[in-house]
């Protein structure tokens, strides 16, 4: 039985890198994937894009509405056996959207490996990643480190260069002047409390 995979971290821990070259040593045996991105992450349009300047374009970008194993399907239909789906940017998903990767692992026994953050610059879960800490085979943390040197866990937004700590859950890094900062708990804690 194919597995669902996990792998979160915080930004700049080389996840979108992490995904292109799995993607890419697949490949590179012959194997076929496909590339899955949330519509609504806006970053790089319709490509996964690693910081380091790798790129790739994705083969489905998801409407929230949108069915991933009818998606599947259709492909498999159109271009034959599938032998890894990798998602970028898991936590703009749906929470049906993924519970619909867990059971297309299972159901179709195809592995699906997810890359996306566990929260948000507020701390606070996203919806789609909780649910895939919940189901998930397999869960792995990508490290970084923040500015002070120790690791970081949080994503702190800035606008104008200046630390928010409230706003809507989604905002795409370098849209309308916002940015985000890996933080370890220490200096998230700090920033937060010069407001």
């Amino acid at each position: 039985m194919a597995k669902l995979y996990f792998k979160y971290g915080a930004m700049n821990s080389g996840k979108s890198t992490m995904l292109l070259q799995s993607a890419h040593n697949y490949e590179e045996r012959g194997m076929r994937t496909v590339i899955i991105k949330p519509l609504i992450d806006t970053k790089g349009a319709d490509s996964v894009v690693s910081r380091l300047g790798v790129s790739r374009k994705v083969d489905y970008l998801l409407a929230a509405d949108d069915s991933i194993q009818s998606v599947v399907n259709s492909d498999i239909e159109k271009n034959g056996s599938l032998h890894c789906i990798f998602v970028d940017e898991c936590q703009f998903l749906t929470v049906s959207q993924a519970e619909e990767l867990f059971w297309t692992a299972v159901s179709m026994d195809i592995p699906v490996i997810c890359y996306g953050l566990r929260t948000d610059f507020l701390t606070n879960g996203f919806a789609a990643s909780s649910r895939l800490l919940e189901l998930a085979h397999s869960i792995e943390e990508l490290k970084t480190i923040c500015r002070c040197g120790k690791k970081a866990m949080f994503n702190a937004r800035k606008i104008n260069g200046i630390f928010v700590f409230e706003g809507e859950q989604v905002a795409i890094d370098n849209q309308n002047n916002v940015e985000y900062e890996s933080l370890c708990p220490v200096c998230y804690l700090r920033e937060k409390n010069k407001g």
